[in-house]
């Protein structure tokens, strides 16, 4: 079986019985979504989710996110991992949409990438969800499904795993994708003890193969 039947196989599984995937993070715009997803880096959507109501109360838009201090934004996300690191690029954040991007979030990857605390996973992330494009984030629940299933090879990073999975992908369900592979990641194909026997794309899974 070639990767491209393999990918065609699953992808028409999660069709099937998955036709609706989307992020567990809880937002209400494209402010909210970016400020989410630069918490939930090695940290639960479940903690980023009890942390954001608060935060948006007191910092509803990227002004006042940006006319706060450093102190001030930690005392809203000191339960989450890395609070003192998240504090200054949320805040540089902030500021960067504010002076550089008229208080409006980018719409492609390589502007988000321009902001603090914005790699290309959560880049890809905001272009995906936020504006539909094809650009699919590969963090690392997607890193380990896609090698166990035989969607990527011998791959080094996130960013090859992205190459060769959008190589194959329908650029109109990309973004659809990304959630499948999260989603499948987070709660069968887990990182310990991948739940197999609930799987319903082993059938063309590589590691169950062997």
């Amino acid at each position: 079986m070639t990767k491209e039947e393999r990918l065609k196989n699953i992808l028409g599984w999660f069709q099937e019985n998955m036709p609706v995937a989307k992020s567990e993070l809880n937002y209400k715009d494209p402010y909210q979504l970016l400020v989410a997803v630069i918490l939930s880096a090695q940290c639960t959507d479940k903690r980023v989710n009890m942390i954001t109501p608060a935060f948006f109360q007191r910092f509803p838009t990227a002004q006042t996110l940006a006319d706060a201090d450093i102190d001030q934004i930690y005392q809203y996300i000191r339960t989450c991992s890395y609070p003192n690191n998240k504090s200054k690029n949320l805040l540089g954040m902030a500021k960067c949409l504010v002076n550089d991007f008229n208080n409006q979030v980018p719409d492609n990857v390589e502007e988000l990438m321009t902001l603090p605390g914005v790699g290309r996973k959560t880049a890809n992330v905001i272009a995906s969800i936020v504006y539909n494009k094809p650009a699919l984030a590969v963090d690392t629940h997607v890193f380990r499904v896609a090698a166990r299933l035989g969607l990527s090879e011998n791959s080094k990073s996130p960013y090859d795993t992205e190459k060769q999975l959008i190589k194959y992908i329908p650029e109109e369900i990309i973004p659809t994708a990304h959630h499948w592979l999260i989603l499948h990641g987070r709660y069968v194909c887990t990182a310990r003890k991948p739940k197999c026997s609930e799987c319903g794309v082993r059938g063309w899974c590589k590691m169950y193969d062997r």
